[in-house]
């Protein structure tokens, strides 16, 4: 039941948004370069490996060494839009009609990041990874790395059409609202990760 409600859900979206996701694949490209699609390797359901897919939401540029920039150099006015609107997680559906990912599931962060986890939090990964989840509408940027982990694994535990409806409906008055977007102060993936690796 859950996939044949993502596939149709994502099938709807894609033929709904075409236009929109033709006009953005042309902004990226102008804007922020070439190739117009982000592509990334991502832990799937138990951790398989996929390719994910987004649009790219930084530049290549780089100093006179030809080594790239520090993200925030790279980082424009443009890919700000992108973020904050969520528009760079639109391919993402082409995900979902695949069957790597869902509508509804925990986010997938590194695959580096999979032998960090306790074996509670490895919980989260006995589901397929989502466009947005129960954290991202309960938090998303506002709550620490262990809060959405935890939340993550309540869904694991409490997962439902009707659950996945909820936050799908939540989601959108979210990214319309545009909360929890961006916290001052907010730790990184990769600096949480990197302090559990260490122990701390």
């Amino acid at each position: 039941m859950k996939r044949f409600f993502d596939f149709s859900i994502a099938l709807i979206a894609v033929a709904a948004l075409t236009p929109i996701l033709i006009c953005l694949a042309i902004l990226v490209r102008f804007k922020l370069g070439s190739p117009v699609l982000f592509r990334q390797m991502r832990p799937g359901l138990h951790g398989k490996p996929f390719m994910m897919y987004k649009f790219r939401s930084m530049t290549d540029a780089r100093d006179v060494n030809g080594s790239l920039l520090p993200d925030i150099d790279r980082f424009t006015r443009f890919s700000s839009f992108l973020r904050k609107s969520s528009l760079d997680e639109l391919p993402e559906l082409v995900n979902v009609l695949k069957g790597d990912m869902s509508l509804v599931g925990p986010r997938p962060l590194l695959m580096q990041y999979l032998k960090r986890y306790s074996a509670e939090q490895a919980r989260r990964h006995n589901v397929k990874p989502g466009i947005t989840g129960w954290a991202q509408i309960n938090g998303r940027n506002s709550i620490s790395w262990e809060e959405k982990f935890k939340k993550d694994v309540w869904y694991v535990e409490n997962q439902s059409i009707w659950l996945d409806m909820k936050i799908l409906i939540l989601t959108i008055a979210q990214v319309y609202k545009r909360e929890g977007i961006h916290q001052d102060g907010h730790v990184t993936a990769e600096e949480f990760m990197g302090d559990l690796d260490h122990g701390h």
